[in-house]
């Protein structure tokens, strides 16, 4: 039986919703509503008695106070058109799932497994508007066709219909499960047609090697024996794509790289992996002794206090969120949550950190078929971060906003969880696990459904116009805070030993992963729990429908885990058990439809052969003369305040409170040092810090960097940037540089060489400088890499229409405070505090954000930053040694914008203001004032200190400072004035010593141009 309720705003209360989507639809798309009235609407597909819809619609889903409800009637009255949202068949739709459950609860009664309900949103709209305009306004902003569907009617056609009645949204499917068997071809051109046709994403060689393996003799006979076909079925060459997937694999990082430098000498690497990050981990154990688990484990784990232990992991969602951003970035988000679940024995999450990078909201050209507006990406995206992380109850602490128009053709989405777990559980060190033969095989936590199929194989190919709607899925946070509370009882409890999350791949990846702890498993797909029927064995076992995670239950432990589980309010699901033999099985009403030798599964995929070549964008000393010659001509011919403010409203320094904010710091009251500090909590924070263990005063930093445009010139300096950056944060707020983990996030553009990626022999060696820098400074800084993640293939279409991203690599740094007492802030704390700069400016305006307002591109606005690790630890070391003694009352890294940005953002945190006399260069060239103010060199702080410790300070720095350049530079003094005063002692045309002013403006002036950007 099918019932239709409406709820909608009473009229004499404001229509918030209504109102904010009227201004979003004019600024968004330049159409004027004159007004819009928007009704949530819930169809019923449940067997109700006589007055329970009334009860459902008054006492669950509407607030009396503020809401009319209308059950078989419609609220729409007066209006032009009206337009209909909803999700389409099979999608995942969180509300209704809740609302079920809501109804269950209010009814107290069992409604059946066929009990359903559907949601959907109309929009009422009232103006003289155009067919046209109204399908524009349905799919350019309300509806993505990729998840929903949408009708619009008109007045008149509403009539004649007679209203809008209830429909269901019920996935109709006459189809039986089936699978098939498929033969391979012999020739070339089949093979690589069969991989595109079944969207393997394999390459000709691995679908040859597959071929090879059904062909063994020894396979033949073992497939014989249990009436299986000899050629392959679906289920196993799916199961093969996704265990050999570029998502899952990582081929490229494991490929032999012949690198051609601009010298033209070749190195031979063996693994990326093995030969820089993994290395650099190995060469740094004897001096990291508070590591505990790395590269083995879903997140890295490192030791904390005496009683706990930490981990964390930082994954990427960047495909899906592409095409659906809501739905792709709240799967990015909760599903960085379970791999911190799924680490150890189960870590507790404590803590979010998300990084985007997007192209510019006010982007102007032309959209290319299948991707979003950047607007609509960023809207999306926030919007999915904020609300699986919001309503799994973990604070978000950390994180930034990139723009680059390149970022168009995908964007980056970086999310990133932390947790904590008892260093010992049941006598045994937590971050241990095992699995022992009979084991019984547990899914827990969402059906499986079609949404997330090929994800991984999906997420390892640039997006295009055909790309699959099937590969997006959809979070569910609400059941996923289930899971995990009922994941950390039954540990403690002891009912399971192993678990992992049920990531890319689905079943067959987390399966396929436990099982090499064992030996073998064998799964019964027929038994797993399902959104829908009609799904075939194949899509069952490779579904990345979400919030579920795998167990490895003891046989003698299976009844009580599975009935905590329904006390729970999980499903609890057993598939099967794990074996000694190496085979991966799954079965299918009692019939075998898969058996892969576990050894091929893993480590039978071709190993990639690729070749790099380093071509640098150099440039001859006549050019490079003429270059900052015309530079010169350039900066001197403009207005150094109004480039100045001008820079501080830019996308990529501006504030971002108003979307930070929409995010919950407090959440689990751990959180010491905020995303914003100062005296109206509106000025930026250089890194988090949190207190996890009530008590105790030990506390956890979390930093990150990255620098994307410093690739235009050399990927290798924006690695060390990006490096230098993390450490500057987290050394900024007290953390100990010595006692520092690191994790890697590379997200790449195609670096294969081929028709498509013409120059893949750059891009790959771009890679190899990238990771050469990895390898040389977290050595040089004594940072270990503790876990990490690489996204390739970040581009969109081919030829002269393709859209790569700019080279990004994401460093994130996990810290441990002794004291969270002696953490400092950003903000300028008193007027008569002495301002000091650390570290020295160097003429170094290439690729900077400054370069990039001018329209001058990469090399042409001069030198890359590049980072002097063995300075620049050495004042590090000093920093944390005069915070400790109580000398430095705040610290503020110099980054995007240079030393004026800086200045400027420590004057807005603490509302005072500033007389600033910068500093000479101490190297031999003059620099620009506008290089002065704008340059980025690395590896420098703003820092304050009371006039009382300003001498102690200096002695400090003066006594254990660089031998042969002065470390720490006194700029000025902190004012009770409210204006920041910048000026120089001398200049290029003058001799005397008389300061030159070369800033002067008001701190309310700043603080509005700095924050009007994005929060308008």
């Amino acid at each position: 039986m099918l019932t239709r309720i409406e709820i909608g705003q009473k009229t004499e209360t404001t229509e918030s919703r209504g109102r904010r989507l009227k201004n979003t639809v004019f600024e968004d798309l330049q159409i004027r509503v004159e007004g819009i009235q928007t009704i949530a609407v819930y169809t019923l597909e449940l067997d109700l008695k006589p007055g329970e819809a009334e009860h459902i619609a008054n006492e669950l889903l509407a607030d009396p106070v503020c809401e009319n409800w209308v059950i078989e009637k419609n609220l729409a009255q007066a209006f032009d058109w009206l337009i209909e949202v909803g999700f389409r068949p099979g999608v995942t739709d969180n509300v209704a799932r809740s609302t079920l459950e809501g109804i269950q609860d209010l009814l107290q009664r069992d409604l059946g497994e066929a009990a359903a309900v559907y949601t959907a949103w109309q929009y009422v709209l009232t103006g003289a508007l155009s067919e046209a305009e109204v399908y524009t306004i349905a799919d350019k902003l309300l509806a993505n066709s990729l998840i929903e569907k949408f009708k619009v009617l008109s007045k008149a056609q509403w009539v004649m219909l007679g209203g809008l009645q209830a429909e269901s949204n019920r996935v109709a499917s006459s189809h039986l499960p089936t699978s098939r068997g498929i033969v391979l071809p012999n020739d070339t051109e089949s093979l690589q047609k069969l991989s595109q046709d079944m969207m393997l994403a394999l390459t000709l060689e691995e679908m040859q090697a597959i071929k090879a393996y059904f062909s063994r003799p020894e396979i033949k006979e073992e497939r014989k024996k249990i009436g299986m076909p000899e050629e392959a079925m679906d289920v196993e060459l799916e199961v093969i794509a996704q265990t050999w997937s570029e998502h899952c694999k990582h081929k490229i990082f494991a490929a032999d790289i012949d690198y051609e430098d601009e010298l033209g000498q070749h190195v031979n690497i063996r693994s990326l992996f093995k030969t820089y990050i993994w290395k650099a981990t190995e060469d740094l154990k004897p001096r990291s002794p508070w590591l505990r688990s790395v590269f083995t484990d879903n997140a890295g784990v490192i030791a904390f206090t005496e009683d706990f232990d930490v981990c964390i992991k930082v994954e990427t969602h960047n495909s899906p969120s592409a095409l659906d951003p809501y739905g792709g970035a709240m799967t990015g988000i909760v599903g960085v949550n379970r791999d911190v679940l799924g680490t150890g024995m189960g870590c507790r999450p404590i803590f979010n950190t998300d990084i985007f990078c997007f192209a510019p909201p006010d982007y102007n050209k032309s959209i290319p078929e299948r991707l979003l507006h950047p607007k609509r990406v960023f809207k999306g995206v926030h919007r999915g971060v904020r609300d699986g992380g919001n309503e799994s109850g973990i604070p978000t602490v950390n994180g930034s906003i990139v723009f680059d128009e390149r970022f168009l053709g995908k964007p980056l989405v970086f999310c990133g969880t932390g947790g904590i777990i008892p260093s010992r559980l049941k006598g045994k060190a937590s971050w241990q696990k095992e699995i022992h033969s009979g084991d019984r095989i547990v899914m827990v936590g969402g059906r499986i459904g079609k949404d997330g199929i090929h994800g991984a194989t999906f997420s390892s190919l640039a997006l295009t116009e055909a790309s699959p709607t099937s590969a997006v899925q959809i979070g569910d946070p609400i059941t996923q805070k289930k899971l995990s509370d009922f994941l950390l009882e039954a540990r403690d409890a002891g009912l399971y030993r192993f678990l992992t999350d049920n990531g890319a791949g689905g079943l067959s990846s987390s399966l396929g992963e436990m099982a090499r702890e064992v030996g073998g498993c064998r799964i019964h797909l027929d038994k797993a729990p399902l959104k829908y029927p009609g799904l075939d064995p194949w899509e069952i076992l490779v579904s990345e429908a979400q919030e579920r995670m795998s167990f490895a239950v003891p046989p003698a432990k299976l009844s009580e885990f599975i009935t905590l589980a329904k006390s729970r309010g999980v499903e609890a699901s057993d598939l099967g058990h794990f074996t000694k033999e190496p085979w991966f099985e799954a079965y299918y009403d009692e019939a075998c439809v898969c058996k892969i030798h576990m050894e091929f599964l893993h480590d039978g995929n071709p190993k990639l052969k690729l070749k790099a070549k380093w071509n640098p964008p150099t440039l001859s000393a006549e050019a490079k003369s003429d270059r900052d010659t015309e530079l010169a001509r350039v900066l001197t011919s403009r207005s150094l305040h109004e480039d100045a403010m001008q820079l501080l409203g830019r996308y990529n320094i501006c504030s971002k409170e108003s979307w930070v904010r929409q995010y919950d710091h407090e959440v689990q009251a751990a959180s010491v040092m905020k995303p914003f500090v100062g005296k109206a909590a509106d000025g930026p924070g250089d890194a988090a810090v949190l207190r996890p263990v009530y008590d105790s005063k030990q506390g956890l930093v979390v930093s990150h960097g990255l620098a994307p445009r410093y690739s235009d010139i050399d990927t290798y300096h924006m690695t060390a940037c990006a490096i230098d950056e993390a450490l500057r944060n987290a050394v900024a707020v007290g953390a100990n540089p010595d006692r520092l983990s690191a994790l890697d996030n590379f997200c790449w553009p195609d670096p294969v060489q081929s028709d498509v990626t013409p120059d893949g022999e750059f891009k790959l060696a771009q890679l190899v400088r990238s990771n050469q820098a990895l390898y040389d400074y977290c050595i040089a800084f004594g940072l270990p890499l503790i876990s990490g993640k690489d996204s390739m293939k970040n581009d969109y279409g081919r030829g002269e229409n393709k859209i790569s991203i700019p080279p990004t690599l994401l460093i994130s740094l996990l810290g441990t405070i002794d004291d969270v007492e002696k953490c400092i802030s950003s903000d300028f704390k008193s007027a008569g505090d002495i301002v000091y700069l650390l570290g020295e400016t160097q003429n170094e305006l290439g690729a900077s954000e400054y370069m990039n307002m001018l329209g001058i591109p990469d090399h042409k606005g001069g030198e890359v930053p590049k980072v002097d690790s063995h300075r620049a630890l050495q004042r590090y070391r000093l920093v944390y040694q005069a915070i400790q003694q109580g000398l430095i009352r705040s610290a503020h890294d110099c980054s995007d914008g240079g030393l004026f940005v800086a200045l400027a953002e420590c004057c807005i945190g603490a509302r005072l203001g500033a007389d600033i006399q910068v500093p000479e260069p101490l190297s031999l060239e003059k620099l620009s004032d506008a290089a002065l103010l704008f340059s980025e060199s690395q590896s420098r702080l703003i820092l304050s200190v009371s006039p009382e410790k300003s001498a102690e300070f200096e002695h400090l720095f003066d006594t254990q400072g660089s031998e042969t350049q002065k470390t720490v530079f006194r700029l000025g003094q902190i004012t009770e004035n409210p204006r920041l005063n910048i000026s120089r002692k001398t200049s290029l045309s003058e001799t005397d010593d008389k300061p030159r002013l070369l800033f002067s403006e008001t701190i309310e002036t700043l603080r509005l141009a700095w924050q009007k950007t994005l929060n308008d």
